[in-house]
């Protein structure tokens, strides 16, 4: 039985003793004289008997799971390989693959040592089951022990629905930990790459370099021995298909808003809104193939007419279709946010005399502008943060230029080509990956916290 199954079990034996303790209060109840007579409702005597067993039995299986592996490897390796104590790590973690595999595929793929290893996967796999079953027994036990002595114990001054309460509010607290700490785990797993990195080369020719080599190099005489890491010319290049994706993005997004917001009916609203929210759904990868098999060689022959040499692989091809797939996110929150807007203000407005196209221009927008700033810095991020798109048809060349029509590469491309294959995490090549992701996790925060700050300083004028 693997931890899934045992998952499952637990949620409908918590589902039998909710049911259990929930018809146990209504018999106490007819006994004293009806249910208004018992603390709390009889649903919440029911939902503390099955918070009672699930709650210590997946606490028991999380820390089972995550503790008896460790345990049952450092058993067999003391038991049979007591001599690779002091070996290298690399050494011990082949060494248990090995294990692992024969124990689970009976497939043993190293010939040294064979009858050794095939004696300490039968161990391993005899602990291994040992461990399941022991586990299996331990958490039912707990959790059925705990819950049946509160059923036996239900009465009409227990405050069970306090009780119940306050296990929902621990597990809402328990929730948004999870959410930080694992925010916490992705900064501190990234700062701690980037650290190693910037041992290797300073902070400074980092992120005011001009050139982005990051090969090593084979031979001594090469530029560098281990490369160029200066990020400018990624940075520009991100800034450069943002600003295309933006200028795209910006006036159709806008004015679809208004359109939906002001002038549409409630017929048309309710098709072409989500017609336009379609756009967010498409994966990206879609849009990388339509960039490069449709936007870009319109335009390369476009820019053919006017005299205009655009590259096959440009930052206009990549901005234009990545400015098509952030429409949705600047028409939606913009839709909302003039949508929330009081009535009164646009009456007031043409109570005054003022048309309906003077109302929207002079109350509506500098009312909704907050919002709207909002939307489009998180908009920004959102192109910041992008990477299939201008894989796919912006290129790999890492040029410091300002030019749309050449070819450029972004943080997030050049992020995924440093982390692709067979790299090892100790070279300058690697770890740049990780100061890079660094540096843009700080740009997107700042401009996130930036957007908040607009809409909660701002949006309160006009409640």
């Amino acid at each position: 039985m693997n931890a899934w199954t045992l998952t499952i079990i637990l949620l409908v034996m918590s589902s039998l003793f909710y049911a259990v303790a929930k018809k146990r209060s209504l018999r106490i109840a007819e006994d004293i004289g009806g249910i208004r007579y018992l603390h709390s409702a009889p649903r919440y005597y029911g939902v503390v008997a099955a918070a009672l067993f699930a709650v210590p039995a997946l606490s028991v299986l999380g820390l089972w799971v995550s503790v008896d592996e460790n345990i049952i490897v450092r058993m067999v390796l003391s038991e049979f390989f007591a001599d690779m104590q002091s070996a290298d790590q690399a050494e011990k973690d082949w060494l248990v693959s090995q294990i692992q595999i024969y124990a689970h595929t009976g497939q043993l793929l190293a010939t040294e040592n064979a009858q050794v290893l095939k004696a300490a996967a039968d161990r391993y796999q005899h602990l291994v089951d040992q461990s399941e079953t022991l586990r299996n027994a331990s958490i039912l036990v707990l959790g059925a022990v705990i819950s049946f002595v509160f059923v036996l114990f239900i009465s009409a001054k227990i405050r069970a629905r306090v009780i119940a309460e306050s296990i929902i509010k621990l597990f809402l607290l328990a929730s948004s930990l999870i959410a930080i700490f694992t925010t916490i785990g992705i900064v501190l797993s990234v700062l701690f790459e980037a650290i190693l990195f910037f041992q290797k080369i300073p902070v400074r020719d980092f992120l005011f370099g001009l050139e982005w080599s990051p090969q090593i190099a084979i031979r001594e005489d090469q530029v560098g021995s281990s490369g160029l890491f200066g990020s400018v010319p990624l940075f520009t290049g991100t800034l450069l298909v943002a600003g295309v994706a933006m200028s795209v993005a910006v006036p159709v997004g806008l004015l679809s808003a208004i359109y939906l917001a002001e002038y549409a009916s409630t017929k048309v609203r309710s098709f072409a809104k989500p017609a336009l929210e379609i756009l967010a759904g498409v994966p990206t990868v879609v849009y990388g193939f339509f960039a490069i098999l449709v936007v870009a060689p319109l335009l390369r022959d476009f820019g053919l007419v006017l005299g205009l040499d655009i590259a096959r692989e440009s930052a206009l091809a990549a901005g234009v279709v990545m400015g098509i797939m952030i429409i949705p996110f600047v028409s939606s929150l913009t839709d909302d946010v003039i949508t929330a807007l009081p009535q009164s203000i646009r009456e007031a407005s043409l109570a005054c005399g003022a048309t309906k196209s003077e109302t929207i221009k002079k109350v509506v927008l500098p009312a909704a502008l907050p919002g709207i700033v909002g939307s489009l810095l998180l908009a920004v991020s959102r192109a910041i943060g992008e990477t299939m798109i201008v894989l796919m048809a912006a290129g790999l060349a890492a040029r410091l230029t300002a030019n749309p029509l050449e070819s450029v590469t972004t943080v997030t491309v050049q992020i995924v080509t440093l982390l692709v294959g067979d790299q090892e995490f100790d070279s300058a090549k690697t770890l740049a990956a990780f100061a890079l992701g660094l540096t843009l996790f700080v740009a997107t925060l700042l401009l996130n916290v930036t957007a908040l700050y607009i809409v909660r300083k701002y949006s309160e004028q006009y409640e």
